[in-house]
């Protein structure tokens, strides 16, 4: 199966972004056709700072690879380097209603984070993340629950230009993690933990044991006294139980009874010590490819020449049936 996906170059990569995302497109490398790419067009429609975006693409590489991503297994690349997605989305705009678009919640999100920035960028950012999949003929989407939304999106574009112009492209599925596809702040559970946010609210993977413990220890609980997994009830207790349930492959019913007349802050270290023992494999590959340049540009180069042969092969199929070659 052809999998699909991308994360943007925006800060550093945290936990959530690992459990919710890249632990996933790990496991799914070994037997399916993955194509991931750093997703910096996507990022350029909130305000950034053009001399630090290419640090972070390079940063965001590295965190990659140091969380097991395998470039010999999966295709690697910068989504920028490849014009085809800008060109194909704008073939998609064209028979995209603009209802739909208007109706994408992360869409009403945003633009009230970023009131003083509502670019066009924002609310056509779906349908550059069709032209991101239908490229490569993406038959699936490793996603997270907030961009169920943008996926069905990307099937009806690919159904409705099917319709139009003749069967080109697959409609692809969601694969969102039964677990851990929304990993919550550790200083507010209702909410998505995010790299937006106050930094104690995340931990990044390259986090240093020290703070990784504080930010554990000072993590958001609930009222009484009892580790169990309740979301509704117990939102702060149940987001620390799953973040260490998909670390050691235990269920949270079996973690409760680990638990079981154990204080928070007996659960609580114990989770900070299996957080430090999992990422420090992380930390050590992080420093190792931070002096290998020429390495890390191999990787980017390779990845954008398989990209490109896939991506031209398809556009000329798309002109070739809307009439534009």
């Amino acid at each position: 199966m052809k999998i699909v996906s991308g994360i943007q170059p925006t800060e550093k990569i945290h936990i959530g972004n690992y459990l919710g995302a890249i632990k996933n497109w790990i496991a799914l490398q070994d037997d399916n056709e993955c194509i991931f790419f750093i997703a910096d067009l996507h990022a350029i429609t909130a305000t950034y700072e053009p001399k630090e975006l290419k640090n972070r693409i390079t940063q965001l590489l590295i965190a990659y690879i140091a969380a097991g991503l395998n470039p010999e297994k999966s295709v690697i690349f910068v989504q920028s380097q490849i014009t085809a997605h800008s060109e194909l989305a704008w073939l998609l705009n064209t028979i995209c209603p603009l209802g739909e678009l208007e109706r994408m919640t992360q869409y009403k999100d945003k633009a009230q984070k970023n009131k003083d920035n509502i670019n066009v960028g924002l609310l056509d950012y779906p349908v550059l993340m069709a032209a991101d999949v239908l490229l490569y003929k993406g038959e699936a989407v490793p996603t997270g629950k907030d961009q169920e939304q943008h996926v069905e999106l990307i099937r009806r574009l690919a159904r409705k230009f099917n319709q139009k112009f003749g069967q080109t492209f697959k409609e692809p599925k969601s694969i969102i993690a039964k677990e851990g596809a929304k990993i919550m702040s550790l200083t507010d559970p209702k909410r998505k933990m995010s790299k937006s946010d106050d930094p104690k609210s995340c931990i990044f993977l390259f986090d240093s044991p020290e703070d990784i413990t504080k930010k554990i220890m000072s993590a958001t609980t609930d009222s009484g006294k009892e580790v169990r997994y309740n979301i509704t009830k117990k939102p702060g207790i149940s987001n620390l139980l799953t973040i260490y349930s998909l670390l050691i492959g235990k269920t949270t019913q079996e973690l409760e009874k680990e638990f079981h007349k154990k204080t928070y802050s007996e659960f609580k270290k114990s989770l900070a010590e299996v957080v430090v023992n999992y990422l420090e494999p992380f930390r050590r590959k992080q420093k190792e490819l931070m002096t290998r340049e020429v390495y890390i540009q191999e990787i980017l180069n390779k990845g954008r020449d398989r990209a490109l042969t896939m991506a031209k092969i398809t556009m000329q199929e798309v002109k070739d049936k809307m009439g534009l070659s």
